[in-house]
Order: structure tokens, then sequence, then C-alpha cells
């Protein structure tokens, strides 16, 4: 019999990029399985020419967030007939959307929200990397992987040409190195201070090395705030301008990534550009860590504070911000010089 999987994962950039792994572990244990995914709008590039996945369900679970949009993608799933459905996102709306397919084998952690509702739940394990996390939900169909397995992407030649163009404009050749920065979350208190990315930049002023700034169109304000602050020429504010598989393109040929705990981190590695994250609110022990050899981390521990939340706030509850105010530019900018000079 045919083997017809779906994965559930109507969650961030981030933690879709994280569930990409499941795709090629399934395919590999079941090269002849149909493997479907359910996300949402803005995730949906990230799984772009992946030759694994025969169709994307899309759930736009913003505009159409009331019960009839729920039961019409509901619907689409029953119709499907799948052997196994799959979700690593925890929420209650997805546990439902599951348990309204009426498949007769549901995969969820223990803790998603009303888990009583899947047929099988696996533990969710702590202090591990999400990626291993979510290919243990894999282990009721006899895949056991317990490494890291890196996400893939399929870039078209159509983006890479777009990012070449890019690079030519801004004269960054074989010969030029360039870095990526990206100085936004959508949570505050994930967010480096502009003034200390700004401060870090200004001290690159005499490096030939080029900076791009990047992020969604959200954080296009920001990326000029820290470029002007910075009086660095060498800077480009290329926030809003390219797609999620341009992005990862743009990261897989610089240098560095200096970044927030958010989705370039998840992307950079996917591709083997070495990372520079900054954590504030949030820890290594929730498991969104880089994993590269050469990756580095800047946090401050032993805070009572920290961690405040799993995805950080939109403010410091104690109103101090020393998980991000008290981690030093000068360490930054001494990681950044050891691989520029």
């Amino acid at each position: 019999m045919l083997n017809k999987f779906l994965i559930v994962q109507t969650a961030f950039i981030g933690d879709v990029i994280l569930t990409i792994p499941m795709i090629s572990e399934l395919k590999k244990m079941f090269p002849d399985s149909i493997i479907d995914f359910l996300c949402i709008p803005k995730t949906m590039e990230l799984l772009e020419n992946n030759p694994y996945v025969n169709s994307l369900i899309v759930y736009d679970k913003h505009n159409n967030s009331g019960l009839s949009g729920l039961l019409k993608i509901a619907k689409i799933i029953k119709e499907s007939k799948y052997n196994a459905i799959l979700s690593p996102h925890r929420s209650f709306r997805s546990t439902f959307l599951v348990y309204l397919s009426r498949c007769k084998n549901t995969i969820g952690f223990n803790i998603s929200s009303l888990s009583i509702l899947y047929k099988q739940t696996v533990n969710y394990i702590k202090n591990i990397h999400d990626i291993q996390r979510n290919l243990m939900l894999l282990k009721p169909l006899d895949i056991v992987q317990n490494k890291i397995v890196k996400p893939q992407f399929f870039v078209s030649e159509e983006k890479k040409m777009k990012i070449e163009k890019i690079l030519v404009k801004h004269k960054i050749g074989n010969e030029t190195q360039f870095i990526t920065v990206a100085p936004g979350s959508i949570w505050f208190t994930k967010r480096f201070p502009f003034e200390k990315f700004a401060a870090i930049l200004k001290q690159l002023r005499e490096n030939n090395t080029i900076i791009l700034l990047i992020g969604s169109e959200d954080d296009y304000e920001l990326c000029e705030q820290i470029k002007n602050l910075s009086d660095n020429q060498k800077i480009v504010n290329l926030a809003g301008r390219l797609s999620l598989l341009e992005t990862i393109e743009l990261i897989r040929r610089s240098k560095i990534l200096l970044t927030n705990d958010s989705a370039p981190l998840h992307m950079a590695n996917a591709v083997g550009t070495k990372v520079l994250a900054i954590f504030g609110a949030t820890i290594l022990g929730f498991g969104f860590y880089p994993y590269g050899s050469e990756d580095v981390v800047f946090e401050i521990n032993n805070l009572e504070c920290r961690p405040c939340a799993i995805h950080g706030g939109n403010k410091c509850p104690i109103e101090t911000f020393d998980c991000m105010n008290r981690i030093e530019e000068s360490e930054i900018v001494k990681s950044l010089k050891e691989d520029l000079f």
C-alpha cells in the first residue's frame, strides 16, 4: 500500500525550517510515499521546489481564523485520506485540526494542547535541539534518527540570479567578503538594541567588509536606524527586498551571519554559514541554538530573570533588559574581527 503522510506546521518561519528535516527522513524510509505539508502563506516559499513534497496545503489562519476556515481545511485533509498525520506544532488549533481529519494514525507531542486527541504521543524532551525533537515524532513510524539533520532548500536559478545581481551592483565579487546582519525579531526581548548593533558596525568601518542588513519589511526602519547611527558607508539595507529563499541564498554566500535568536540563525546553519548569535530573553536549553562547529553565542548567564518566556516578549518584565544590555559589543567585535581581518 502506498504510504501517504501529512506534516502540520503552521507556526513561524524558524519553526518550519526546523520541521523540514522530517520530510527528508520520511522520504528516506518510504521512498515511494506521498508527503504533503500544511503551513501558512508566510512560510510556504520555504517548501518551494522541494522534490520530496507532493503538495502544500496552505492554511491562512489569520484571514480565515474562524471555525468555517478550520472546517474547510479539515475537509481537505479528511478527503486526502492520509495514513499518518504528524504535527510538531503544539497549539490547540493544530491539534483540533488534526483530530477533525479523522485520520487513524495521528502523532503529536505529549505536551501539545489537548494531546489526548492524538492517537499517539511522543515525549517532548527538553535540552536537545528542536530538529532532533521534531524527528522523534517519526519513531512511531519506526524511523529513529537522533542526530541533527540539516534542512534542505531548493533555490531556483532565478532567485540565485537576483542575488548575483545585487552583489554585482554593490561591487561584491569573489575577492570581496561580506557579512549579513539580521537585527530583527518579532519579539522585542529577542532583539539586541539597535544602538548596540550600530556600535558594532561602526567599529568595522576601516575594514573592507561589506555589511548587508537583512530582514522583513517590518525591519526596514530598524535597519535604517542602525545604518545611519553606525556611520559606516559599507552598509547596505536589504530589509524587505528579499524573499525567504533569496535571503537563504544571500546568507549562503556570506562569510558570517550576525543575528538574534531568530529564523536567519536556522537558515545559516542549514547552508553552512558561520553564525554569531545573540541570545537575550531565551536560552540555549530551549533547543533553538546554532549547531555549527564554529558558531559563537553571546549571552549573559546566571541571571535569575532569564529565561522569561520561551518566545521572548514585547517588553522586559522587570524593565532592566539586563539579558541584552549587559552583553558587551566589544566581545562581538572581537569575534568578528578574528574572522574578517
